[in-house]
């Protein structure tokens, strides 16, 4: 199953021209499959509201995102799922010249009898809402991907109406209608309960800020053909599923160095527990040996409760030579770590650096080579990158993609909704909203994830080199990053209630298990 495609909002304009052009599909075509393949989807994710005929309002704008709400509407009527419904209009199209698919839809619902309103700036929202109290669903498909800036005027009443519809289920078409590449949290758009985002999926659905207005995202699928978005893609949306298949099955002959070894520093007076989490990661994704170095005034602590972790003081020497060294959990910023920050990025191995060891890195103004993940929050990166907290949230791509280029580095941005950006320009996304993970130890337990991964491709890696192996034997952290993102969001969907770090480190060693060591 290959991972779906996402692209920004303006390259969607593009798309249709090209699915014209190209492959023939009008934008009546175009409209008409929409409609009915949205339709069929709506009534098949929910089909509790389909029990009875729901009474159905639909809001329609002037474009072809209306065009698709009408289509969908007179879908649902046709199929009998519906047969009360109510048309407002942005404006009121222009019968008399039924060119587009706008006024075509519209024709076909006024000859089925639906009702419909022009929408009046007079009537306030007090009016509009008792019009639509009774209502069981509002179809938004007030603006689509061809919007460019803020809604304004009558697009913006609209939405304010949609929002203060209370016992409705709101259902955006493609996006929810106020939403495009450039908008921010001071800018008017719909909170839908779900959203029929239309194949290749939107950029702007996902950016941490506007994730939450989408809600449930459900993909329409079968519109465009596969070839063009694959030319057309400018990310891809990630899941566990397919991301475990690009690490190689632990083989049945293997033992604790095949499986990476994997040093990590960690730990400082008042947070011990980052280090035991980040070392329970490095487990659960199948590392073969981990050594936790910590200092000696917390030692006698991590020492006790670490089990199979072989804890030990950084100035201890030893036999074992790393695979992939993680620094930063609970490690402390202050400048006597800076010696051990700068060894780290020195070293030819993978790295993974989180937490306090990224402001390090950004004090020392470190560069790496390749190897290195970095796992940065909001704050972390807004630190690191001198973005405001703000502009990552809106729109980090540029963002990420401009401190992956420049450092050398892979970045997971954490937060609700993850993003992984590669050195070349790669960029994944990973549908979070699990909230189970909005707790201290999370981030930990990724980084342990991280360098777990990437541990054993690198040990992968050298064995094969070592003995001259044919085939593909590149070590490539991205794929690490984007594997780890994905264990850790499964992890926590498989949470039942509130857990500790611990407990989402079984899950994700159960299902790193059953897909890595085979039956």
């Amino acid at each position: 199953m290959d991972n779906k495609k996402l692209i920004s909002a303006k390259a969607a304009a593009q798309l249709d021209k090209e699915a014209s052009l190209s492959w023939g599909l009008n934008a009546f075509t175009l409209v008409e499959a929409v409609g009915r393949t949205a339709a069929f989807r709506l009534v098949r994710v929910f089909p509790a509201l389909f029990q009875r005929k729901p009474k159905i309002a639909v809001f329609a704008g002037s474009g072809n995102n209306g065009a698709d709400a009408m289509s969908m509407a007179r879908s649902l009527i046709l199929q009998g799922k519906a047969d009360d419904a109510l048309l407002i209009l942005k404006k009121k199209p222009d019968v008399s010249c039924p060119q587009t698919p706008h006024s075509q839809a519209f024709i076909s619902l006024a000859k089925m009898n639906v009702p419909f309103l022009v929408w009046d700036a007079a009537l306030s929202s007090s009016q509009y809402r008792e019009k639509l109290e009774n209502f069981d669903i509002i179809l938004d498909g007030i603006t689509g991907s061809g919007l460019e800036g803020e809604i304004k005027n009558q697009a913006a009443e609209m939405t304010h109406v949609i929002n203060e519809v209370k016992n409705a289920r709101k259902i955006s078409i493609d996006m929810p209608s106020g939403n495009f590449d450039g908008w921010n949290k001071e800018m008017p758009i719909v909170k839908a309960d779900a959203t029929l985002a239309i194949e290749p999926l939107k950029l702007c659905l996902y950016t941490p800020a506007a994730r939450p207005f989408a809600g449930r995202i459900i993909s329409v699928d079968g519109i465009f053909p596969q070839a063009l978005m694959e030319a057309c893609a400018e990310a891809e949306l990630l899941d566990w599923e397919t991301e475990n298949q690009k690490i190689p099955m632990i083989q049945p002959d293997a033992y604790k160095y095949s499986r990476g070894v994997i040093e990590i520093h960690a730990g400082s007076i008042g947070a011990t527990g980052a280090a035991r989490i980040a070392a329970r990661g490095a487990e659960a994704s199948g590392a073969g040996l981990i050594r936790l170095l910590v200092d000696e005034d917390i030692y006698p602590i991590v020492a006790s409760s670490s089990g199979s972790v072989m804890v030990a003081l950084p100035s201890v020497e030893t036999r074992f030579s790393p695979d992939a060294l993680l620094v930063g959990p609970g490690w402390g910023k202050g400048p006597k770590r800076l010696p051990a920050l700068q060894k780290a990025v020195e070293q030819d191995i993978p790295l993974v650096l989180d937490a306090d060891a990224i402001r390090l890195a950004n004090m020392a103004a470190a560069q790496f080579n390749g190897k290195t993940i970095l796992t940065p929050h909001a704050g972390e990166f807004s630190a690191f990158s001198g973005a405001s907290k703000e502009e990552i949230l809106a729109n980090p791509i540029p963002i990420l993609k401009k401190t992956a280029r420049e450092k050398k580095a892979v970045v997971l941005f954490k937060s609700h909704v993850m993003f992984i950006a590669a050195e070349d320009g790669r960029i994944g996304v990973v549908d979070g909203m699990t909230p189970v993970l909005g707790a201290g130890g999370s981030g930990d337990l990724l980084a342990g994830l991280c360098a777990g991964i990437a541990g054993r491709m690198w040990r992968v890696k050298r064995m094969q080199t070592n003995v001259r192996a044919a085939g593909n034997n590149a070590f490539d952290a991205y794929t690490c990053a984007c594997t780890a993102a994905t264990l850790l969001i499964a992890a926590g969907k498989k949470a039942r209630g509130f857990v500790d770090p611990f407990v989402l480190a079984d899950n994700a060693a159960q299902l790193a298990a059953d897909a890595w060591l085979g039956r």
